[in-house]
């Protein structure tokens, strides 16, 4: 409980400084918490509302209790974003052209609704078989297109921690980010940031890990989803590619569903077997198909262009 002790102790400096007083002797852990209550308890009780965001959260993390989500907007840091506008479609609010691929996320935004009404569906993966298939691209325009919904509040997670692309694409901070939570140097409130784009959070990937595997696997990822999860409509985590490592497979454990994103007229379709054999008792919610040609689409499936015309120059492996 001494953790408890001295958060409480900084947050009732704080206060004497900001009043120009003298700093008062720190209050009793008995002053928030009923003295009998047992440390089981304790972790179930709320975190008294008169403290800082900041020490809020840092008590939250120690007990085992939940921030408001309006807690945790005060505490994360406010970053200034510089989107890469070719590959985010949603970022420029006044823009009235409508960017090639905008209608199919909101599209797919509709169907994950659909799904999410017959199940449990707040956290979200979204993987491919292979590298390069767009599926960095994918988590972030679908979380940007949940939030230009009123009131709704999504948190984007950079879960590839081999090959960490979001900050490139939103033009945000790469570090502190997933890595230096998975390792304990950071806390939520650290390691969450926020840009112009409202209702939109984000959790970089962070300094480069030496071992992935093994950050993924000792549970405070999945606590983190868990916790994040009761304060944000979706949570949306972009893993890495599931045929090559297994961190996906690990991952998709920890959400409640995931979509499959493959690159039309180039991923070989027995990778894209092998990467579906891998989800086979997994919540696998559907395959999102990439950079299909417009001329080739009838508005019966989904297609994305995201910027990637250097890519469509390269050989076709297979269907």
């Amino acid at each position: 409980m001494s953790r408890i002790h001295e958060a409480l102790k900084k947050a009732e400096q704080e206060r004497a400084q900001a009043s120009g007083a003298a700093a008062a002797p720190a209050p009793s852990i008995e002053a928030p918490f009923p003295a009998a209550a047992p440390v089981d308890d304790l972790a179930r009780e709320s975190v008294p509302a008169v403290l800082p965001p900041s020490v809020q959260t840092a008590l939250a993390e120690m007990t085992g209790t939940r921030v408001s989500s309006d807690a945790l907007r005060t505490s994360c840091r406010v970053a200034e974003w510089k989107p890469d506008r070719s590959k985010m479609l949603f970022f420029d609010r006044t823009n009235n052209h409508v960017m090639v691929g905008s209608e199919e996320f909101r599209t797919l935004r509709s169907k994950l609704y659909q799904a999410r009404s017959k199940q449990q569906l707040r956290s979200l993966l979204i993987t491919s078989a292979l590298p390069g298939e767009g599926k960095s691209f994918v988590a972030a325009n679908l979380a940007q297109v949940i939030v230009r919904q009123a009131g709704r509040k999504a948190l984007l997670i950079d879960g590839d921690l081999r090959w960490s692309r979001l900050h490139d694409y939103l033009g945000a901070p790469a570090t502190p980010g997933l890595t230096e939570y998975l390792r304990g140097k950071a806390s939520e409130a650290e390691v969450i940031q926020r840009g112009p784009l409202d209702n939109l959070y984000f959790i970089a990937g962070g300094e480069q890990a030496q071992q992935p595997a093994e950050l993924i696997g000792n549970g405070r990822l999945k606590t983190l989803i868990e916790r994040m999860g009761a304060l944000f409509d979706w949570v949306i985590v972009d893993s890495p590619p599931v045929v090559p490592v297994s961190d996906a497979a690990v991952m998709s454990d920890m959400c409640d569903g995931l979509l499959l994103v493959v690159h039309a007229d180039v991923t070989p379709l027995e990778m894209a077997q092998k990467a579906r054999q891998e989800f086979h008792s997994k919540p696998l919610l559907g395959v999102v198909l990439n950079q299909v040609e417009s001329k080739r689409s009838y508005g019966s499936y989904y297609y994305y262009y995201g910027g990637y015309g250097k890519d469509r120059n390269k050989p076709k492996k297979g269907r």
